[in-house]
């Protein structure tokens, strides 16, 4: 039986939940073009449209270290206040159009110093914009923080400390990223025991790039609250030709203990993390019961969105609102903020809208 194919406007409308988001893969082409013109920043394309081809073409390369490449230009033109500012105000404005109502944007306060500004600036300036979107939004989107350290650095203490200085004022955690390989999560385990002492939260990216001992570093070793994509944790379950499923004890112990997984279809299919959207293990994750979350990755690059990412899956596995609020509902009760935040928001915002298309 096919699939029936939710309407495009209903998926925009519905209210969703973003927890793997990174700010300076979500800029719109024709701020990119602008913003580049002002700093003599130059680009592959100055037409926004031929631009977003270029980024979308670039990133599909099934290489995690070619798509990582992309952001040399998105990168290049946040590195003054007034630019970070407009990129997280219409990063909000975006978001909350496609029927976002909680979000938490990840970037790398280091990667924006290049221009003077320090890395207290940096994150002033973001918080600045998010303010400000949230505002023209009308209280229809939450958008808070989490700061990234890049693996290939080693300033991840400084990170972690600088999210600690801002957790009250709009950051809620931490989160490494860049190449996996050669950058295992226990380079950072002084950062990781710091903000576990800070009664913090923080992600790991981890199972993407690299296998299952990315894995269970991140979380036996580190301790991390949430997987930043988690795909390779598939790699532990053996599944028969009869389609029942055998869990690996790592496996085991991540869906045991609910550790959500920030799963980015289209953003693993590009780095090769997944073969193919019908071959994503989401699906197998989700009818196993692991914590499965959806998100966007880098909006630009896989020309997507929340919304879009959705209808994949409702295409590819025939995801109904039912398996789109049970995926909803799993990120809104993994989100960082307080437990009666996200009570509320599941409560009086999402199960209420489901339950009317689903009645």
């Amino acid at each position: 039986m096919e699939a029936t194919l939710l309407p495009t406007a209903d998926l925009q409308a519905a209210p969703k939940v973003l927890l793997h988001d990174h700010l300076d893969g979500g800029l719109r082409p024709a701020t990119i073009v602008d913003l580049a013109a002002a700093v003599d920043h130059q680009l592959p394309a100055t037409d926004p449209t031929a631009l977003a081809t270029w980024f979308a073409e670039a990133a599909d390369s099934g290489s995690l270290e070619r798509y990582l490449e992309t952001f040399a230009h998105t990168v290049g033109v946040m590195q003054t206040a007034e630019a970070l500012t407009r990129v997280a105000r219409e990063c909000v404005e975006d978001l909350a159009a496609d029927g976002v109502v909680y979000a938490e944007i990840r970037y790398a306060p280091e990667l924006h110093v290049e221009g003077g500004l320090e890395l207290d600036q940096v994150v002033a300036a973001v918080q600045a914009g998010f303010e400000e979107g949230m505002a023209a939004a009308g209280g229809r989107i939450v958008v808070r923080h989490l700061l990234t350290a890049m693996r290939q650095a080693a300033r991840a203490m400084e990170i972690a400390e600088l999210s600690i200085q801002w957790r009250d004022r709009g950051v809620v955690g931490f989160d490494i990223a860049g190449p996996e390989a050669g950058y295992p999560p226990t380079r950072f385990i002084d950062a990781f025991e710091y903000l576990q002492r800070e009664n913090s939260h923080f992600t790991i990216h981890a199972g993407e790039g690299f296998g299952l001992p990315s894995i269970w570093e991140a979380v036996q070793w580190c301790g991390a609250d949430r997987l930043g994509h988690g795909v390779r944790i598939a790699d532990d379950i053996a599944v028969a030709e009869d389609g029942t499923a055998k869990l690996g004890r790592l496996a085991s112990y991540v869906r045991d203990k609910r550790i959500p997984l920030e799963m980015c279809p289209s953003s693993n299919v590009q780095t090769g993390a997944a073969p193919s959207l019908a071959e994503h293990p989401i699906k197998l994750l989700a009818s196993l019961r692991f914590r499965v979350t959806v998100n966007t990755d880098n909006r630009l690059m896989s020309r997507t969105s929340l919304s879009r990412e959705f209808g994949l899956l409702n295409e590819a596995f025939g995801y109904g609102w039912r398996e789109i609020e049970w995926l909803t509902v799993n990120a809104m009760k993994s989100a960082f903020i307080p437990y009666d935040e996200r009570y509320r928001l599941i409560t009086e915002t999402i199960k209420p809208w489901y339950a009317e298309r689903q009645g």
